[in-house]
């Protein structure tokens, strides 16, 4: 096979070296497509490419590079959704909502184009997590923001915002975590969500009610 390094020799400016990059994720989301995340390399990609790995490693010097532009495209779409929703004027309770439910139906929807590639995405992901945790964390920090605003209007009295940052990532988990979600995706809806966010809102604080106001676990 003739070896087509020009491309990929040099780049002139950073809209070719952008292009470069593209070309390469382009690649790797097609072998992703084709053979599945084990079949994803650099040696795959440059031969895809019709290239040298040499060729390749001017763009993404490790497998890793490669594999975090991988995961910038997957999540692009998602960080985006949460900026706009921080940066928006809504209150509170209708920002937390719109956080989860854009991004669940931006999931949802590409689930039920083609689960077995979402599963492919996902399988890679659970394979090098520590690629991904970067953007795990930012939705944690986006999430605070709002947790704030909240806590600025009288919402979660008594909690710190890492102590409701814990509790809201357990009550709106099915929502946020896809290997949950695809297990029970037919009973997710945002309807459900609107309710959970409502909850959320109107009950979470540090006051204790009666849960665990017991010595020790008895029957009713």
């Amino acid at each position: 096979m003739k070896r087509r390094k020009g491309p990929f020799l040099m780049p002139v400016n950073q809209a070719e070296a952008d292009q470069q990059r593209d070309r390469a994720v382009d690649a790797a989301l097609a072998i992703l497509n084709d053979r599945g995340p084990n079949a994803l390399s650099l040696g795959e990609v440059a031969s895809r490419l019709g290239l040298t790995v040499t060729a390749l490693q001017r763009t993404f010097e490790t497998y890793d590079d490669l594999l975090e532009a991988v995961a910038e495209r997957w999540f692009r779409a998602k960080v985006r959704i949460m900026e706009e929703v921080v940066a928006s004027d809504l209150p509170p309770r209708r920002k937390m909502y719109e956080f989860f439910a854009r991004r669940f139906v931006l999931l949802r929807d590409s689930y039920r184009a083609d689960p077995v590639l979402f599963q492919m995405h996902c399988d890679l992901g659970n394979q090098h997590f520590e690629v991904v945790r970067s953007y795990v964390d930012l939705g944690d920090h986006y999430l605070c923001l709002i947790i704030a605003e909240a806590m600025d209007d009288g919402h979660f009295p008594g909690l710190s915002i890492d102590e409701a940052l814990s509790l809201i990532n357990q009550m709106i988990s099915a929502y946020v975590n896809i290997a949950l979600m695809v297990m029970i995706m037919e009973k997710l809806s945002e309807a459900k969500l609107a309710r959970i966010v409502d909850t959320i809102f109107d009950g979470l604080s540090a006051e204790d009610r009666g849960a665990i106001g017991v010595q020790g676990l008895r029957a009713a």
